[in-house]
Protein backbone atom coordinates (compact mmCIF):
# COMPACT_ATOMS: atom_id res chain seq x y z
CA UNK A 1 0.00 0.00 0.00
CA UNK A 2 1.22 3.80 -0.92
CA UNK A 3 2.31 5.52 1.77
CA UNK A 4 -0.57 8.37 0.82
CA UNK A 5 -2.83 5.54 0.61
CA UNK A 6 -1.87 4.36 3.94
CA UNK A 7 -2.70 7.51 5.99
CA UNK A 8 -6.08 8.30 3.39
CA UNK A 9 -7.39 5.42 4.67
CA UNK A 10 -6.41 6.19 8.69
CA UNK A 11 -8.08 9.30 8.41
CA UNK A 12 -11.42 8.29 6.83
CA UNK A 13 -11.27 5.38 9.73
CA UNK A 14 -10.93 8.70 12.17
CA UNK A 15 -13.21 10.38 10.41
CA UNK A 16 -16.15 7.85 10.84
CA UNK A 17 -15.29 7.24 14.08
CA UNK A 18 -15.26 10.54 15.38
CA UNK A 19 -18.80 11.46 13.91
CA UNK A 20 -20.10 8.68 15.50
CA UNK A 21 -19.07 9.44 18.85
CA UNK A 22 -20.12 12.89 18.76
CA UNK A 23 -23.55 12.80 17.40
CA UNK A 24 -23.87 9.70 19.99
CA UNK A 25 -22.52 11.63 23.15
CA UNK A 26 -24.83 14.83 21.91
CA UNK A 27 -27.80 12.85 21.48
CA UNK A 28 -27.68 10.56 24.90
CA UNK A 29 -29.88 11.52 27.97
CA UNK A 30 -26.49 11.24 30.42
CA UNK A 31 -23.08 12.91 30.48
CA UNK A 32 -21.14 9.70 29.66
CA UNK A 33 -19.21 8.79 26.43
CA UNK A 34 -18.78 5.04 24.82
CA UNK A 35 -16.68 4.03 27.10
CA UNK A 36 -18.62 4.33 29.92
CA UNK A 37 -21.13 2.29 28.13
CA UNK A 38 -18.65 -0.41 27.70
CA UNK A 39 -18.45 -0.90 31.00
CA UNK A 40 -22.25 -0.68 31.71
CA UNK A 41 -22.45 -3.04 29.32
CA UNK A 42 -19.82 -5.84 30.93
CA UNK A 43 -21.02 -5.27 34.39
CA UNK A 44 -25.06 -5.97 32.82
CA UNK A 45 -23.54 -9.03 30.79
CA UNK A 46 -21.64 -10.45 34.18
CA UNK A 47 -22.00 -8.57 36.89
CA UNK A 48 -20.10 -6.69 39.54
CA UNK A 49 -16.95 -6.72 38.41
CA UNK A 50 -13.60 -5.32 40.33
CA UNK A 51 -11.89 -2.28 38.68
CA UNK A 52 -8.70 -4.56 37.77
CA UNK A 53 -11.05 -7.18 35.69
CA UNK A 54 -12.64 -4.28 34.06
CA UNK A 55 -9.56 -2.72 32.95
CA UNK A 56 -8.34 -6.50 31.43
CA UNK A 57 -11.42 -6.76 29.72
CA UNK A 58 -12.09 -3.97 27.66
CA UNK A 59 -8.06 -3.10 27.71
CA UNK A 60 -8.17 -0.11 29.06
CA UNK A 61 -5.66 1.54 32.09
CA UNK A 62 -6.53 1.04 35.72
CA UNK A 63 -7.02 4.65 36.05
CA UNK A 64 -9.09 5.36 32.80
CA UNK A 65 -11.41 2.35 34.70
CA UNK A 66 -11.35 4.36 37.70
CA UNK A 67 -12.00 7.78 36.27
CA UNK A 68 -14.89 5.92 34.58
CA UNK A 69 -16.41 4.27 37.62
CA UNK A 70 -16.05 7.51 39.70
CA UNK A 71 -18.19 9.12 36.83
CA UNK A 72 -20.68 6.26 36.84
CA UNK A 73 -21.34 6.06 40.68
CA UNK A 74 -21.75 10.15 40.55
CA UNK A 75 -25.26 10.06 37.88
CA UNK A 76 -26.28 7.06 40.00
CA UNK A 77 -25.55 4.49 36.63
CA UNK A 78 -23.44 2.03 38.85
CA UNK A 79 -22.19 1.56 42.78
CA UNK A 80 -19.56 0.31 44.33
CA UNK A 81 -20.22 -3.08 46.30
CA UNK A 82 -17.67 -3.74 49.15
CA UNK A 83 -16.99 -7.76 49.45
CA UNK A 84 -17.84 -9.00 53.02
CA UNK A 85 -14.69 -11.05 52.97
CA UNK A 86 -12.39 -8.59 52.70
CA UNK A 87 -13.50 -4.74 52.86
CA UNK A 88 -10.24 -4.08 50.69
CA UNK A 89 -12.06 -5.39 47.39
CA UNK A 90 -14.49 -3.59 45.63
CA UNK A 91 -17.43 -4.29 42.87
CA UNK A 92 -18.57 -1.86 40.45
CA UNK A 93 -22.29 -2.74 39.80
CA UNK A 94 -24.74 -1.37 37.38
CA UNK A 95 -27.78 -0.22 38.93
CA UNK A 96 -31.22 -0.05 37.75
CA UNK A 97 -30.54 3.72 36.01
CA UNK A 98 -27.58 2.15 34.94
CA UNK A 99 -29.52 -0.29 32.74
CA UNK A 100 -31.93 2.08 31.60
CA UNK A 101 -28.91 3.78 30.44
CA UNK A 102 -27.31 1.14 28.84
CA UNK A 103 -30.43 0.16 26.86
CA UNK A 104 -31.09 3.86 25.66
CA UNK A 105 -27.45 3.83 24.37
CA UNK A 106 -27.83 0.50 22.75
CA UNK A 107 -31.01 1.75 21.09
CA UNK A 108 -29.25 4.80 20.22
CA UNK A 109 -26.12 3.24 18.86
CA UNK A 110 -27.93 1.24 16.67
CA UNK A 111 -29.64 3.63 14.67
CA UNK A 112 -26.88 6.09 14.76
CA UNK A 113 -25.35 3.46 12.58
CA UNK A 114 -27.65 1.97 10.78
CA UNK A 115 -27.79 5.37 8.90
CA UNK A 116 -24.07 4.79 8.45
CA UNK A 117 -24.48 1.51 6.74
CA UNK A 118 -27.36 2.31 4.74
CA UNK A 119 -25.18 3.77 2.59
CA UNK A 120 -23.76 0.03 1.41
CA UNK A 121 -25.73 -1.98 -0.68
CA UNK A 122 -25.97 -6.03 1.19
CA UNK A 123 -22.59 -7.02 -1.20
CA UNK A 124 -20.76 -4.33 0.53
CA UNK A 125 -21.93 -4.91 3.69
CA UNK A 126 -21.05 -8.43 3.46
CA UNK A 127 -17.49 -7.45 2.32
CA UNK A 128 -17.00 -4.87 4.53
CA UNK A 129 -17.41 -7.34 7.32
CA UNK A 130 -15.24 -10.09 6.16
CA UNK A 131 -12.44 -7.74 6.20
CA UNK A 132 -13.33 -6.82 9.76
CA UNK A 133 -13.51 -10.33 10.83
CA UNK A 134 -9.79 -10.75 8.93
CA UNK A 135 -8.28 -7.88 10.53
CA UNK A 136 -9.69 -8.59 13.60
CA UNK A 137 -8.13 -12.04 13.25
CA UNK A 138 -4.73 -11.00 12.59
CA UNK A 139 -4.80 -8.75 15.62
CA UNK A 140 -5.44 -11.56 17.83
CA UNK A 141 -2.28 -13.87 16.11
CA UNK A 142 -0.49 -11.15 16.49
CA UNK A 143 -0.69 -10.90 20.38
CA UNK A 144 -0.68 -14.13 20.75
CA UNK A 145 2.68 -14.90 18.72
CA UNK A 146 3.91 -11.68 21.50
CA UNK A 147 5.03 -13.08 24.89
CA UNK A 148 2.50 -11.97 27.11
CA UNK A 149 -0.19 -11.28 24.27
CA UNK A 150 -3.82 -11.44 25.30
CA UNK A 151 -6.81 -12.05 23.53
CA UNK A 152 -9.54 -9.46 23.53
Amino acid sequence: MERDNLFDLIHSIELISNEHIVRFTSQFSYPVGVSAILVLAELQSRGPLRASELAEMLRYTKGAVTHISNKLVNHGLARRQYSPEDRRTVYLQITDKGSLALAEAQKLGREIYLELFEELTEDELQEYLRIQRKMIEGMKNRRLSKPGGKLL
